[in-house]
């Protein structure tokens, strides 16, 4: 049985970011897959190595600074779980919050877990739209699609990219990289939510899943191609062109 982890969602769940729990969960059910979740807000008590996959939505700077310090006291045990092969998929705030810190428009430093080599700061205007991205799985390219929504700007050190921008702005708006990647850890600026517009991260997601509980699971294929068919009509309609 897979064991899901949704951290904070009663404030950290920006523009329906539980959708990525929901379409994780469908996907492994269809495949007969068993899967539990487990919601853990502010002072609850969790053990990282016992989960699978942990979601780490997004909020604003208020909801930021009520978790950031409730985040710190785990942040070793999610580190050594992080290090062991735990799944994470980080969204917008919680991106941020895996980095060293963000600068807020009025000067406070809002401490991160520093668990990633990156960091962010408040940038003058906000990056609103549908964004697309290259993104590589499995050893080849595969286009994701979202939604963005943030004034904050990340600045990745000695780490690699989610991936490259198709269309919109990514991590700041000038680079044309979006997210973060280290080992299974996942992070993005991506709302809208991410998961159920993209079938095959989330399959992505669920492999890395299983080979953490040390199953070689072969995936059932699911029907996916009128989810296909709809990206491309998304594409045409958001005016995004793509190679």
């Amino acid at each position: 049985m897979l064991s899901i982890c949704h951290l904070y969602p009663d404030l950290l769940n920006l523009y329906g970011d539980r959708g990525n729990i929901m379409a994780f969960h469908k996907r492994c059910l269809w495949r007969k897959i068993p899967v539990k979740t487990k919601c853990v807000s502010l002072g609850e008590d969790v053990d990282f190595s016992e989960h699978d996959f942990v979601l780490l939505g997004g909020g604003s700077d208020r909801e930021q600074n009520l978790i950031s310090s409730d985040l710190m006291k785990r942040r070793d045990n999610l580190q050594e779980a992080i290090e062991n092969g735990l799944v994470v998929l980080a969204i917008c705030g919680g991106y941020q919050l895996l980095g060293g810190y963000y600068l807020t428009r009025e000067g406070e430093s809002i401490p991160g877990l520093d668990i990633l080599d990156f960091y962010t700061q408040a940038g003058d205007r906000r990056m609103v739209g549908n964004i697309a991205v290259e993104v590589e799985l499995g050893g080849r390219p595969v286009q994701v699609v979202g939604f963005e929504n943030h004034s904050g700007q990340t600045f990745l050190g000695g780490i690699r990219s989610l991936g490259k921008v198709l269309s919109g702005n990514g991590n700041n708006g000038r680079d044309g990289l979006e997210g973060a990647r280290y080992k299974n850890v996942f992070c993005s600026y991506l709302h809208g939510p991410l998961l159920p517009k993209n079938n095959r991260l989330t399959d992505a997601l669920i492999s890395l899943a299983l080979r953490r509980r040390g199953l070689n699971y072969q995936l059932k294929s699911l029907d996916d191609d009128f989810e296909d068919q709809a990206r491309g009509v998304m594409f045409k309609r958001m005016g995004i062109k793509v190679k």
